[in-house]
């Protein structure tokens, strides 16, 4: 995909603070400090769209973007690990899903998975709630620089077993090299149509 224009709509946490329209939303879900911001940066070819943290948690809202005026692309807060106080925590899990099950023009979402880590308890929900509601998950594994090429493959294997899913299913991305942007284009440029 060719992206021409990225526009910040608006921040929100509950339904009725949602962007008005029928655009199709992709979404993008992960773990606290999982690369999320730099893999959005990346497919929309800005530097400083989403900002960047080495602070797990910094996104606390729901965050939508208008990308080409086409479809929206939808940062959700980080989940799991994040410093930031237990009661702001405790709203995430019902602001996601509250989006996740209300949003009537979401198309997909984007599981975001650490190549360093094994998925956990948070990540393996997410799917699942995917899979019931027919929501397309789109899997990408990021940092994939940050390992060697061995453990890398061991790594995909692993993470593709604990999803139960085939490795192919998984699209491997570095921020660092910007390996992986393609195959994730063509992962969700049919899943907007």
């Amino acid at each position: 995909m060719h992206v021409k224009s990225t526009l910040f709509i608006k921040s929100a946490t509950k339904p009725q603070q949602y962007p008005e329209g029928d655009l199709p939303e992709i979404a993008f879900a992960g773990r606290s400090n999982v690369g999320k911001s730099s893999l959005i940066n990346a497919l929309v070819n800005r530097k400083n769209l989403v900002r960047t943290s080495s602070t797990p948690g910094r996104t606390q809202l729901i965050n939508f973007f208008d990308v080409n005026g086409t479809f929206t692309l939808v940062d959700l807060p980080g989940y799991g690990f994040a410093k930031v106080p237990l009661e702001v925590k405790k709203q995430w899990g019902p602001m996601i899903e509250k989006y996740l099950s209300h949003r009537t023009n979401l198309r997909g979402v984007v599981l975001i998975i650490d190549i360093r880590r094994i998925p956990k308890e948070e990540d393996l929900q997410l799917l699942n709630w995917l899979r019931t509601f027919n929501i397309p998950p789109i899997l990408v594994v990021t940092k994939c620089d940050k390992v060697s090429k061995n453990e890398r493959e061991r790594q995909l294997n692993l993470i593709a077993k604990e999803l139960e899913v085939e490795k192919a299913a998984l699209n491997p991305f570095s921020a660092l090299s910007r390996e992986g942007l393609e195959n994730i284009w063509s992962a969700i440029e049919p899943v907007l149509e």
